[in-house]
């Protein structure tokens, strides 16, 4: 028989408090916070390279204070394709209000030139003479893109009157002949410089290209030399080695980001004009291209009389004809362009260059250049493009002292 024990129990030791989980969180965040914002402060922050010859590298940091500034990327998206796809997501878009023309070329096909408007600027009361800037776009870009906005809203308030030169095709019109636009074709913008010095001779004409729009304005410079017609030039992120950089974008996350969505793009423009397109290639099989080196080699390459896509790549890279450019042309590049790789970028050519200057950032991207805590309207590429233009039209007579037959006979540089 068991006998219950009367009386009170004995008390139960107590357990330390268990953590709790939440702060945790909090303080991994903070740290990571803390290591991204130092690695940033250390690694980031850069001063741009300026790779010119010394009259022009002297005019520009005289003129243009930002080839000096140091550059400071948004903090939480300075990686090169970050920047790429956020500049296009968060460009805003200007009020910009265009009067549109039309023009014919010798080949039977059309150009549409879209003028800016007068934005009421008296900084020039002569209209005759009232300074030009013509804009080239980028791939099946046209006068309505964000970036191009942007510049000619900066262009308006300097006082300055804008021309864009839209891609045949891409402004809505109707596409008259095969033929739509290439890197390596300079037809179209002989045209439209011919057109616009016949408008307005006595203004002092300068040309900004933007992307693909860069590349066939450093060519087109390369071979028209002292005859461009122009008194400056901008190429704003070219691609100088087209091979290269359609490699760089065959890359799997270039490709996803990129690649794919660029040639869906051109490939709904073959589409739309397949009718006038349809009698020089097979438009079934461009559009079936997932990739721009098959887009070239199905459509490009054929449309432009090349043998090959690798030919068309040749004739299209503006590194190879620098030496023979004779119009002090600036033009800006990202070392983390996923369009235009790094080692592709001619740095070396460029200091022996009389009329070539490159500015090369450690970040921005291609056309991104964001910069401050949350990017605001304007980017480091717009601030240089507006220094650059104003200094350019006031202060031409100090670029027409650059040296002119010295250029040494150099091809393709490596940074």
């Amino acid at each position: 028989m068991v006998m219950a024990v009367q009386g009170p129990l004995p008390p139960r030791p107590e357990l330390p408090p268990r953590p709790d989980p939440l702060p945790t969180l909090p303080l991994l965040l903070a740290a990571a916070a803390a290591a991204l914002l130092g690695y940033y402060w250390a690694r980031v922050p850069r001063r741009p390279l300026l790779a010119a010859g010394p009259q022009l590298r002297a005019f520009l940091q005289r003129r243009c204070p930002a080839v000096g500034d140091t550059f400071y990327p948004t903090p939480w998206c300075f990686e090169g394709r970050l920047q790429t796809v956020l500049g296009a997501l968060l460009s805003a878009r200007r009020p910009v209000s265009y009067r549109s023309e039309a023009i014919r070329t010798p080949d039977g096909g059309q150009l549409i030139l879209d003028w800016a408007e007068d934005t009421g600027s008296h900084r020039h009361l002569e209209p005759c003479a009232r300074p030009t800037v013509l804009l080239l776009p980028g791939l099946t870009g046209s006068s309505q893109a964000g970036y191009l906005l942007g510049l000619v809203h900066r262009a308006g308030r300097a006082g300055y009157r804008s021309v864009v030169l839209n891609h045949r095709g891409c402004r809505g019109e109707e596409l008259l002949t095969p033929r739509t636009f290439c890197a390596s074709n300079t037809e179209d913008l002989e045209t439209a410089i011919a057109h616009i010095k016949r408008q307005h001779p006595r203004a002092p004409l300068m040309a900004v290209g933007v992307s693909l729009g860069g590349m066939q304005l450093l060519n087109y410079l390369g071979r028209r030399g002292p005859a461009a017609g122009l008194v400056a030039a901008m190429a704003l992120c070219p691609c100088w080695d087209a091979g290269a950089s359609a490699m760089a974008l065959e890359q799997p996350i270039n490709a996803l980001l990129f690649n794919r969505p660029l040639t869906a793009g051109i490939c709904r423009l073959v589409s739309r004009h397949r009718a006038a397109i349809g009698e020089k290639v097979d438009v079934e099989h461009v559009l079936q291209a997932r990739t721009i080196r098959q887009f070239d080699e199905r459509y490009t390459a054929p449309a432009f009389g090349y043998r090959s896509c690798h030919e068309y790549y040749q004739a299209a890279s503006p590194a190879h004809g620098l030496h023979y450019i004779r119009v002090p042309v600036l033009c800006l590049n990202a070392s983390d362009d996923p369009f235009s790789p790094l080692h592709a970028i001619p740095v070396e050519a460029a200091w022996r260059l009389h009329h070539v200057a490159l500015l090369v950032t450690a970040h921005g991207g291609h056309l991104g250049f964001l910069e401050g805590l949350c990017p605001r309207p304007g980017s480091f590429m717009e601030r240089l493009f507006a220094q650059f233009t104003i200094a350019v039209f006031e202060h031409g007579e100090e670029l027409q002292q650059l040296e002119g037959d010295g250029d040494e006979a150099v091809g393709q540089g490596t940074a």
